[in-house]
């Protein structure tokens, strides 16, 4: 089956100032476009054309860097729109918050460690909040593409929340300030989805 590049749940003003207009349009239209295009491209004639994603990225080990880096580009940016908001609203009865508060030591203790995987990820990446085999929360970073549910990652899990740290994600508006683009990103998370994803990985 061929991927397809999703459509976004809200317009690329959105997030403004955050994340402004033409850096959405780009990251979207753009990047996220060429990876679903290149993917559905090393993906032809190939026996894994039949898996979902998520089915890809859990023996990635065993794909070509093509699959490897587009199917990672894929998955990373569908999770990524989806996780954002206009309007967030960390409500403190949501189970997620319950169990940042109980697993990692409150709200400001999970943004220093988020923050800090976000900004000493040398180069581009991700940094991810996800849900281990336990059914813990962890905080943790890949390089380019990769993410949790691959089964070369060093912290293996399933993401729930994710922040691209790439520069083309924040450029045009932070240039080389990626710490400030850190933090205007706890400004516009949908908590609601990122709970949803986390009853979903637990269970």
């Amino acid at each position: 089956m061929a991927f397809l590049l999703p459509e976004l749940p809200y317009a690329y003003t959105a997030l403004e100032p955050v994340i402004d207009a033409r850096t959405m349009e780009i990251h979207h239209s753009k990047h996220h476009a060429a990876y679903t295009n290149n993917l559905n491209a090393a993906l032809e004639g190939h026996a894994a054309a039949s898996l979902d994603i998520e089915g890809i990225l859990h023996s990635i080990s065993t794909f070509s860097p093509a699959i490897r880096n587009n199917g990672g580009g894929f998955y990373n940016h569908n999770l990524f729109w989806t996780i954002l908001s206009s309007s967030s609203n960390a409500e403190q009865s949501l189970p997620v918050i319950q169990a940042i508060e109980t697993e990692l030591g409150g709200m400001e203790a999970f943004k220093t460690a988020f923050s800090q995987a976000a900004a000493t990820r040398f180069g581009s990446g991700w940094a991810w909040l996800s849900v281990d085999s336990e059914g813990k929360l962890f905080v943790s970073s890949t390089p380019n593409q990769d993410n949790p549910l691959m089964d070369i990652a060093d912290q293996k899990g399933t993401p729930v929340l994710g922040l691209d740290v790439w520069e083309h994600a924040y450029y045009l508006n932070y240039q080389n300030r990626r710490p400030d683009y850190i933090q205007s990103f706890f400004t516009i998370i949908n908590w609601e989805e990122v709970n949803r994803r986390y009853l979903s990985a637990k269970g």
